[in-house]
């Protein structure tokens, strides 16, 4: 990934922001502080976009809705990169955070089914945003190989391994149907590829492996958000 163009798409200034002063990660960070450091990095990127400068511990809680607490003791994981009377200055923190989460470490992906999920999926611009660059789509269908979605070549699934061979891929992005999911992880893991983002509804797991899965289930957020209107209607009546 370009570095000029990185520091454009997250509102850096590379005078005023020192990046390779990284934070000392402390050892055994709860998965709730993993779960929470995407937050940060959104609303920090949106008072970047206000040109906000410095923000206190309280004020960014009052905007997360979270206490002033718990900001410090998640910072706290990674070096605090607070000061006390000061607060935080956000491009600085926001830098730190970027840092923490491998935004600007120029990872490339790959889409593993190209259905209307996949070619969603590729014309977001999430992808750039958080510096992970979609360089290929592969599918199975002779009605899809071919195209190209977003500027991103759709390959025939047999070309896998050979593509793999040839360009370093470090994130599989699967999308495909439920039932093919473990034969694709399979090949995934054989690439080399150490990152997969899984949205095919079956649970992966490599255990202790060197390959990292997020399995995704856009469906337990939804059965979340309707078990929370039930929960209120039901007081309610």
């Amino acid at each position: 990934m370009d570095k000029n163009k990185f520091e454009k798409d997250v509102f850096l200034d590379i005078d005023d922001v020192e990046m390779s002063d990284r934070g000392v990660v402390r050892g055994n960070v709860s998965p709730a502080v993993i779960k929470r450091l995407p937050r940060y990095f959104r609303y920090l990127r949106e008072l970047i976009r206000q040109g906000k400068s410095r923000i206190s511990s309280g004020e960014l809680a009052e905007i997360m809705s979270v206490t002033a607490s718990q900001i410090r003791q998640d910072l706290n994981c990674f070096g605090g990169f607070g000061q006390q009377g000061y607060g935080y200055n956000v491009n600085y923190l926001y830098a730190k955070i970027c840092d923490i989460l491998g935004v600007g470490c120029g990872y490339r992906a790959v889409i593993i089914g190209a259905g209307n999920l996949g070619m969603a999926l590729a014309r977001n611009p999430m992808f750039e945003k958080r510096g992970v660059d979609v360089v290929a789509m592969f599918d199975v269908s002779p009605n899809i190989v071919g195209k190209t979605v977003s500027g991103i070549q759709v390959y025939d699934m047999k070309a896998f391994p050979a593509y793999c061979d040839e360009n370093h891929i470090d994130i599989a992005v699967l999308t495909l149907p439920k039932e093919a999911a473990v034969e694709a992880a399979k090949q995934v893991i054989s690439a080399g590829i150490e990152g997969i983002w899984n949205f095919t509804g079956k649970e992966i797991d490599t255990g202790d492996g060197p390959v990292v899965v997020e399995n995704v289930h856009i469906g337990d957020s939804l059965m979340t958000l309707c078990y929370e209107l039930c929960r209120r209607d039901r007081e309610q009546s």
